[in-house]
């Protein structure tokens, strides 16, 4: 055996043991969620909202609240980091202008989530008038998510290859037509991978949502969602866990996060994969 094939055979015991040691983590925390909120999920528990005068535990709105801010971030974050992932990927020019947006992106998605909370609180709330709302959250979600998005949708719309965006041209397409039926279905998966990320923090985010939504327990119709407080289901497991004591029902709720992501993700990859056969 050389030098060469023993690299390869420790690279690849290497890749084995990463592999297996993430598959063992994600394993052993739902397992460890499962395990101590099953007895807690119950129908009851998901279908009616909290009754204090009769000392009833329902999480109904906090899945309501959630699914509300997962809706109303997204629809603001990806069109906004779709769109300038495009220009900087595709149109913009090396300079001190790109230079300083890049830096703006860095920058933002390095921020704690507590300090967006904060100026969501005072901008959002105060100065637009939003007061503690979905909608003063759902804003500032949208803020905090899109460097996420145009970071993973920029490496996406680098990885399609030169030669599709100059066949498209040679063929006399211009150049918003070959972004628009070229470019943006090869780079599905970036976009897709945007949308789980962006998904993900929405759902598992609570800091900035304490300052901006609120911790209200009341179900509201959609056509008053944007203007009411509400606690999504990460703010609920907060309450319940810290101020409450309910580690069970905390447990529940964190149950119902994981199904939630494995169906975002879920759906994120059929997307995908409907969009690709299309190509």
């Amino acid at each position: 055996m050389n030098r060469r094939q023993a690299a390869g055979i420790c690279s690849r015991i290497l890749v084995l043991a990463s592999a297996t040691i993430v598959i063992a983590i994600l394993a052993f925390i739902i397992c460890e969620v499962v395990g101590r909120g099953a007895g807690s999920l119950t129908w009851q528990l998901i279908s009616t909202t909290p009754s204090y005068l009769n000392g009833t535990i329902g999480i109904l709105p906090d899945i309501a609240n959630t699914i509300y801010l997962l809706l109303f971030s997204l629809v603001l974050a990806l069109p906004i980091g779709v769109i300038s992932a495009i220009y900087l990927t595709e149109y913009a020019h090396p300079g001190k202008i790109e230079s300083c947006i890049e830096f703006a992106i860095e920058t933002l998605s390095g921020i704690p989530s507590i300090i967006y909370g904060l100026v969501g609180m005072l901008v959002f709330c105060q100065l637009f008038n939003f007061k503690t709302s979905l909608a003063a959250g759902a804003c500032t979600l949208a803020i905090m998510n899109i460097p996420t998005v145009i970071r993973t949708v920029q490496e996406s719309l680098k990885t399609v290859p030169q030669s599709y965006r100059e066949g498209a041209l040679a063929l006399g397409s211009g150049k918003g037509h070959t972004i628009w039926t070229v470019v943006l279905p090869n780079a599905i998966d970036g976009i897709m991978s945007g949308c789980i990320l962006s998904a993900g923090r929405v759902t598992s985010e609570s800091a900035a949502l304490l300052f901006t939504a609120g911790f209200a327990h009341s179900l509201v119709p959609l056509s008053e969602a944007l203007s009411s407080p509400g606690a999504s289901l990460s703010v609920a497991l907060y309450v319940y866990a810290k101020e409450q004591g309910e580690f069970g029902v905390a447990f529940a709720i964190a149950i119902m996060l994981l199904i939630i992501t494995f169906l975002i993700n879920l759906a994120a990859m059929m997307i995908a994969k409907a969009k690709k056969k299309q190509i």
